[in-house]
C-alpha cells in the first residue's frame, strides 16, 4: 500500500495520522508483547542444524594420527586449516584455527600491536602517543567498543554499497602517521549489507599510507552467510595487498559462530605467511594449543568445504523468509510517507534501517515501552553517537516468522508516531 508523504499533508491529515497512529501505539501497549531484535544470533532452528556436533568426534587422532586431546598444535588442526582456507581463497599455511571467537583473535592482535607493535613495526604502538583507527559507518558496534576500550581513537567513514569510501579513507592515511588501521567487513556488512568490491578492496590494498605499519582488519564475518542463491564472493584482500607490496597489511578474520554453535564454533586468522608467524609467536607465550578435539568435530561434521556451504543452504532456508518478511511489513505500513528506508540485504544478518533525522531515538524508546527490544540508538557508530540520529539496525534472525512479523509492525507503528510527532512540532513551530 501506498501512502502520500508526511510532508504534503495539510494540517489536518497529519493530525488525523497523529491521532491514529497514537491510538494504534495505545493498543500496541495493551498487548504485553516481548520481543527482541537487539542482536545477531542464530535461532534455535538454526541450531538444531548443528546438533550432530554433540555426539562428535568419533575417535580423537586427526589426518596425521595426532592425539587431539593432547598439548600442542598451535596452529589448529590441519584439515580444518584446509577446509577453510578453500571457502576464504586464501592457502592453508596462512591460516589459523583457533578458539571460538575470532572477536577474541582481533583483541589479542591489537593487544600485541600495542604492547610490542606489528610485524613491521620500529616500536609498540603505545609508545607512539595518539593511535587512531579508520572505521566505516554505520558499522559493528563491538569493533567500536573494543578500540574505545583500548583508548585508541576513531575517525569515521561512509560505507557505501560496494564497500568503505576508499578515497576518503586515502585521503586520511596519507599524511597521518598516527592512523594505524582500519575495520572492513567486506561480505554483507554489519548492519548496511554491502559488499566490499574488488576495486576498492585494491585500493585499500595500495593506497599510499604514513604509517607504514598500516593494518586492514578484514572481519569477514559473513563471507558465507547467503540470502539468495546468488552468493557474492569476498574480495580477494591478501593476494590484492601482496601483489600491491603490503602483503603485510591485511589481517582476516572469520569463524563458524554463525555457522554452527555460536559459543562452541571454531573462529579463524588468515594473514600472510610472515603475519601468522608474528601473531603464532605472541599466542605461544599464553597458549598451548587451540580446543583439537573441537576442530576435529567440525571436521568430521563438515567434511568438506563443500559441506559448510551446503550447510550453509540450510541456514539461508530458515533466515530468508525472515528478511523477506521485514521488507513486506516495512513496505506495506511504510511505502510512501516517506519517513524511513532500509536494505534488502543479499546476505548477513542485519536490516540496515534509517528513519526520520531525530527520531531514532525516540522510536526505539517508543519500540521498548511497547515491548519490543531494539539496539540502543547510535550503537552502529563510534561512542554510540549517531550525529543524525537516524540509524537502526534491525536483527531478525533469532525470534521466530511470526514473532518477526509482530515486531517489524510494532516498529513500524512506532516510525510513524515518531515522524508524526516531530511533522506535528514543525508545523506548530
Amino acid at each position: 500500500m501506498t501512502h502520500q508523504p508526511l510532508a504534503a499533508l495539510s494540517r489536518d491529515d497529519l493530525a488525523a495520522l497523529l491521532q491514529e497512529q497514537t491510538t494504534a501505539y495505545d493498543d500496541l501497549k495493551t498487548r504485553g508483547l516481548k520481543l527482541d531484535l537487539t542482536r545477531g544470533k542464530p535461532s534455535a532452528a538454526q541450531l538444531d542444524l548443528s546438533d550432530e556436533l554433540l555426539n562428535l568426534p568419533n575417535g580423537f587422532t586427526d589426518g596425521s594420527g595426532t592425539d587431539v586431546r593432547n598439548y600442542g598444535g598451535l596452529t589448529g588442526l590441519t584439515e580444518l586449516r584446509e577446509m577453510f582456507a578453500d571457502l576464504l581463497w586464501v592457502e592453508p599455511e596462512q591460516v589459523i584455527a583457533g578458539g571460538n571467537s575470532s572477536l577474541t583473535m582481533m583483541r589479542d592482535c591489537l593487544i600485541y600491536m600495542l604492547l610490542f607493535g606489528a610485524r613491521d613495526s620500529d616500536r609498540a604502538w603505545s609508545k607512539e602517543g595518539t593511535i587512531k583507527f579508520i572505521c566505516p559507518v554505520p558499522g559493528y558496534d563491538r569493533h567500536f567498543t573494543l578500540l574505545e576500550s583500548l583508548g585508541i581513537e576513531m575517525i569515521t567513514v561512509p560505507m557505501n554499497d560496494d564497500g568503505p569510501d576508499a578515497e576518503a579513507v586515502a585521503r586520511l592515511v596519507k599524511d597521518d602517521r598516527s592512523i594505524k588501521g582500519m575495520w572492513v567487513v567486506p561480505t554483507y556488512a554489519n548492519p548496511a549489507g554491502s559488499v566490499c568490491s574488488q576495486e576498492v578492496a585494491a585500493r585499500l590494498a595500495s593506497m599510499e599510507t604514513a604509517a607504514h605499519d598500516f593494518k586492514i582488519f578484514w572481519d569477514n564475518a559473513y563471507a558465507l552467510h547467503h540470502l539468495t542463491e546468488e552468493e557474492a564472493k569476498s574480495a580477494d584482500i591478501l593476494t590484492l595487498a601482496s601483489a600491491a607490496g603490503h602483503p603485510d597489511r591485511p589481517i582476516m578474520f572469520a569463524s563458524t559462530s554463525k555457522i554452527t554453535f555460536a559459543g562452541a564454533g571454531v573462529a579463524f586468522l588468515a594473514a600472510s605467511v610472515n603475519n601468522v608467524a608474528w601473531y603464532l609467536g605472541h599466542l605461544g607465550n599464553g597458549s598451548i594449543g587451540p580446543d583439537k578435539v573441537n576442530h576435529l568435530r567440525h571436521v568430521q561434521f563438515f567434511g568438506s568445504a563443500q559441506g559448510v556451504r551446503d550447510h550453509m543452504a540450510k541456514h539461508r532456508e530458515i533466515i530468508a523468509p525472515k528478511f523477506a518478511e521485514v521488507d513486506r511489513v516495512f513496505s506495506e505500513r511504510l511505502g510512501g510517507y516517506d519517513v524511513a528506508t532500509w536494505n534488502k540485504p543479499a546476505g548477513g544478518y542485519f536490516v540496515n534501517l534509517d528513519v526520520v533525522p531525530g527520531t531514532a531515538a525516540r522510536v526505539i524508546a517508543l519500540a521498548k515501552d511497547a515491548g519490543v527490544a531494539l539496539t540502543q540508538a547510535g550503537s552502529s557508530f563510534p561512542h554510540g553517537q549517531d550525529p543524525h540520529d537516524q540509524n537502526i539496525r534491525i536483527a531478525p534472525t533469532m525470534p521466530p516468522l511470526e514473532e518477526v512479523t509482530a515486531a517489524i509492525d510494532a516498529v513500524a507503528t512506532c516510525i510513524l508516531l515518531a515522524a508524526a510527532e516531530q511533522a506535528t512540532a514543525s508545523a506548530q513551530g
